[in-house]
């Protein structure tokens, strides 16, 4: 199981250690290197992120700070300079805290740690059963709550820090994140095809090049979605 990260880090020497230590670890993919909070936030927003390499002395905003008003947070790895920050950095549930300068066996030890924390979490998401499961979830919008059942649901879109749910004849808009909701859903019945689009798969009517109609719609799917979405449908084709 590969895991998706992304380095925080103002020095740009400091995220090409950990680039170039990420290189040699096959379940372990940078999909962002971030200077400050604020891309950092950015990119949680857009993309499924499952660990942070989190420098914490940075401008503007410190590491400490960031993880500490971050809603959803992925596992995270500290990496600073300064050891006194260490038991506020456990104190904040980090898997690990790398005191630069880190050698590569003890970055590996930290990331391995951070992945086997990962396969159990998602074994043990995956061990419930349909019927243990609800059919539906609910959602606040606007003062209200709604029940929406899965079944319902077409595609979902992501505005910013919010998202918007796209039923047959109707949408909710609601200030949860993409990644928020993605957890929330059935793992068989949707799929990610975009940053900004989850989809219902057995809405999917045609998939015709880089997009997907759903109830009249089409959407894009991401360069970084392509292939996983094209394995996904060719794992179920008819022969």
């Amino acid at each position: 199981m590969k895991l998706k990260a992304i380095i925080v880090d103002d020095e740009p020497l400091a995220q090409n250690v950990i680039e170039q230590y990420a290189l040699k670890i096959p379940e372990l993919e940078i999909v962002e290197k971030c200077n400050d909070a604020i891309c950092a936030h950015k990119t949680l927003q857009e993309n499924q992120v499952d660990l942070i390499f989190l420098d914490i002395n940075m401008p503007k905003l410190s590491g400490i700070s960031f993880l500490k008003n971050l809603k959803d947070a992925p596992l995270v790895i500290f990496t600073t300079a300064y050891s006194e920050y260490a038991l506020e950095g456990y104190e904040l549930n980090a898997v690990d805290y790398l005191k630069k300068p880190f050698s590569f066996e003890r970055f590996s030890k930290a990331f391995f740690r951070a992945h086997e924390l990962y396969v159990l979490k998602h074994k043990s998401a995956q061990s419930i059963s349909k019927e243990e499961t609800n059919e539906f979830i609910f959602i606040k919008s606007n003062k209200k709550t709604y029940k929406v059942n899965f079944s319902e649901i077409f595609y979902i879109e992501g505005l910013g820090d919010y998202i918007q749910i796209h039923l047959q004849d109707d949408k909710i808009v609601t200030n949860l994140s993409m990644k928020k909701i993605f957890d929330l859903l059935p793992e068989n019945q949707f799929y990610r095809i975009h940053k900004s689009f989850i989809i219902a798969v057995d809405k999917i009517t045609l998939v015709e090049g880089n997009t997907v109609k759903i109830n009249n719609k089409r959407l894009p799917v991401g360069n970084s979605y392509r292939q996983d979405f094209l394995k996904f449908i060719n794992s179920n084709l008819a022969d």
